[in-house]
């Protein structure tokens, strides 16, 4: 054999083992069921703590996991998604940029015969969604109206306070029932006179903020109390994430000399749990993230394995086509007085966190 003849074995020989080892790093990777994790964002503090711990959950459970952020993009989402059918996902975790806009995405997901859970945000108008895991909505709102009930003894109440609402995306199926859940516990003092909600801006869309933006609920605010609040106070302002909130605390900073109102928020954001420790914010509606967590990936486990899918509401969330099953954790408040027993010893922050500049 001349050298020439050995020199082209040699390079088959390379070829052979090159194509053997990739071979079995695929048949390697391909042993592990995909799971594809679509966000609107990783600029919100939530999304891109949960959207990690859920990934590393799964990863525990032995699962390859694919990870995607849209840039608030709902063309970038529907791509993502579709790419993670393409590399193979067995089970998609969605969280809606927009919850009635991933219809492309959600066909796919149906002809693959994908199970898709939507987490915390209801993705609509289609019937490719499995399951829902998300908090009680309405009762996060009812938790913010009760809130300000009690603090202010409504029910024993002796003057007129001056309220005003701040609700969420209007793309967004939760923010509905935030805002329904608070009005529905205060309606009655708003029809007895004891609340007045001086700007007259009294339905969920009047209130909305698209894409949940601080900014446009600071520009919002700052123009309400720039035309109703000049010579009157602002009592109570519902606001329904701590988002908004901080738009909220931005417009009364800029543009407000009155008594300072009691805020709501939800999420317990880090900057917002500083804020209500400084008295310029309530409280916020807490949703302990490693309950929504472990129903997520449970449920990923029951669905691959064939099981009973744990749910407990099949009744509340229709979607516009469906009424999806759905798995609901318990949210609870915190204030003042009640966050370092909540968020300190849940290990949800340290003392440190809060303390620090």
């Amino acid at each position: 054999m001349n050298k020439r003849n050995r020199k082209y074995i040699y390079i088959l020989l390379a070829l052979s083992a090159l194509l053997i080892l990739m071979t079995g790093c695929y048949a390697k990777k391909s042993d592990k069921k995909i799971i594809g994790i679509s966000a609107p964002s990783n600029e919100i503090q939530r999304w891109a703590l949960e959207t990690v711990q859920i990934r590393d959950e799964l990863y525990k459970r032995g699962y390859d996991v694919i990870t995607q952020y849209a840039s608030n993009d709902v063309a970038m989402q529907i791509n993502q998604i579709e790419n993670m059918i393409a590399q193979g996902a067995e089970v998609l975790i969605i969280i809606p940029v927009e919850s009635a806009s991933l219809g492309e995405a959600m066909d796919m997901a149906k002809e693959h015969n994908i199970p898709v859970i939507s987490y915390d945000m209801l993705i609509t108008n289609t019937d490719a969604v499995s399951y829902y895991t998300t908090f009680d909505n309405y009762g996060v709102g009812r938790i913010m109206g009760e809130y300000v009930r009690g603090k202010l003894d409504l029910d024993n109440a002796s003057r007129t306070y001056n309220i005003e609402f701040t609700s969420g995306n209007p793309g967004d199926n939760n923010a509905a029932y935030f805002f329904n859940g608070a009005k529905d516990v205060l309606q009655p003092y708003l029809d007895n006179g004891v609340l007045n909600i001086v700007s007259g801006q009294t339905t969920f869309t009047q209130c909305s903020t698209p894409g949940w933006s601080t900014e446009k609920a600071q520009h919002r605010a700052e123009n309400i109390l720039a035309s109703f609040y000049q010579d009157t106070d602002v009592d109570i302002w519902i606001s329904g994430s701590d988002i908004t909130s901080l738009g909220i605390i931005g417009a009364l900073g800029n543009s407000y000399n009155g008594s300072y109102p009691l805020i709501t928020g939800q999420d317990c954001s880090l900057l917002n749990v500083k804020y209500i420790m400084e008295g310029k914010q309530a409280m916020s509606v807490f949703k302990d993230p490693t309950l929504l967590i472990e129903a997520t990936t449970n449920m990923v486990d029951e669905i691959l394995s064939g099981k009973e899918v744990t749910v407990n509401d099949t009744e509340t969330y229709f979607n516009g086509i469906k009424t999806v099953p759905s798995y609901l954790c318990k949210p609870v408040y915190i204030d003042a007085d009640n966050y370092e027993d909540v968020l300190i010893s849940s290990g949800f922050y340290t003392k440190e966190q809060l303390l620090e500049d």
